[in-house]
């Protein structure tokens, strides 16, 4: 989990319901009127107002949103929660989530309806109807449920991680502060960054993103403009003075969703692959400390007893040193490739273990040990639930 510093805080953004609400936690070619955007210089548009003479300057980048609302809208909904507290079941806690296929899968944040003694949907025509949890699995923070759908509500397709670029315009769909059917546009503004998940682990791949995202996003879709699912909005950083959107919101990445979402229909949960490794990425301080001859790789600070990476034989922290005033952890292993693919950072490992790799599944990691390479072949085990 990466350490937040300057008061920082990690806002899961679903809203919570007590007696007043408070804080818990493009488009296809065929319902597009223009799919390639043109400089807005050439792409004004007058449109008469309803009721008036005043002409409004409408581009087509203002259209591709509209478009986009009308037709995805009705595939998002708002998710409210309810608890048995006392005897006495009430709404608790409300959030988003959106169409995953025509059998009446649902897609949302683990957060979001985790411990609940029920569920009820409500579609973007007021209709309410009651859900049941399929499944959900706290390490991703994604959870799937289940509704009868009204007639013509359709699905949304998910997008390619590969195709996603910092610059790209996104846009998220979903409930702020309860508000249903709310758009908010902005862009990717970092990719690859590991976020907290609800267990001692860490969600790799997320997406951020400075569209606003705030409590009651949570489970909603981020789309790109073609129309397609690329994250499931889940987190917002704040500076701990307030809960709402600063402008640095996360989602977790299609990626993931694509791995974990079909095993939860099936099975109602996912069981992860498990090195037992904790540590960090290679810095300079510790390729002085170490005299290492590379200065990229992931360094393993401790190992989980009787974790597959201490069974296999890999070497964790022996001595703390202290090195221009710092103190430096020396003695472990150097992690530089797993199964042949480089790592250059600790989250590379992460990465490649997630999306690559199963419980049970050998891996062969390349090592710096006491300034030698050699190749150390174990074999993952299962993730603790806790």
């Amino acid at each position: 989990m990466p350490k937040i510093t300057r008061n920082n805080w990690i806002i899961l953004s679903a809203i919570l319901f007590f007696s007043a609400v408070s804080l818990a936690c493009g488009i296809p070619a065929r319902w597009l009127t223009n799919t390639q955007p043109a400089p807005v210089t050439e792409a004004i548009q007058a449109i008469p107002t309803a009721g008036s003479s005043r002409v409004e300057l409408v581009t087509d980048e203002d259209q591709v949103l509209v478009d986009m609302y009308s037709h995805l809208n009705p595939s998002v909904v708002n998710i409210t929660v309810y608890l048995n507290q006392d005897g006495v079941i009430d709404s608790f806690a409300q959030g988003s989530g959106f169409v995953y296929d025509d059998q009446g899968y649902i897609l949302t944040n683990a957060h979001v309806v985790h411990g609940t003694d029920g569920v009820e949907v409500t579609f973007s025509d007021g209709l309410i109807r009651e859900a049941t949890v399929v499944g959900e699995d706290l390490h991703s923070d994604l959870a799937v449920i289940k509704v009868e759908l009204p007639q013509g509500t359709q699905s949304i397709p998910l997008g390619v991680m590969d195709e996603l670029a910092v610059g790209q315009t996104v846009v998220a769909i979903g409930n702020p502060f309860g508000l249903e059917g709310t758009l908010t546009r902005g862009i990717i503004s970092a990719l690859g960054r590991t976020i907290p998940a609800l267990t001692i682990f860490s969600i790799p791949q997320a997406i951020q993103t400075d569209a606003a995202i705030n409590p009651g996003n949570s489970g909603g879709p981020l789309l790109n403009l073609n129309g397609e699912v690329i994250g499931v909005n889940a987190q917002i950083e704040t500076t701990g003075t307030t809960e709402s959107n600063q402008g640095v919101g996360f989602a977790i990445p299609v990626s993931i969703i694509q791995r974990v979402v079909p095993t939860l229909i099936e099975t109602g949960h996912y069981e992860w692959p498990y090195l037992g490794v904790s540590g960090y990425t290679v810095n300079p301080a510790l390729v002085k400390a170490m005299s290492l001859p590379v200065e990229q790789g992931a360094y393993v600070s401790s190992l989980s007893d009787s974790g597959p990476a201490q069974v296999g034989g890999l070497q964790e922290t022996t001595e703390i040193v202290s090195q221009d005033g710092r103190q430096i952890e020396v003695g472990g292993d150097v992690i530089t490739a797993i199964d042949g693919q480089p790592v250059k950072t600790f989250d590379d490992m992460l990465v490649y273990l997630t999306l690559q790799t199963s419980p049970g599944q050998e891996v062969t990691l390349t090592i710096l040990r006491n300034g030698q390479y050699q190749d150390v072949t174990l074999q993952l085990g299962t993730r603790p639930t806790e």
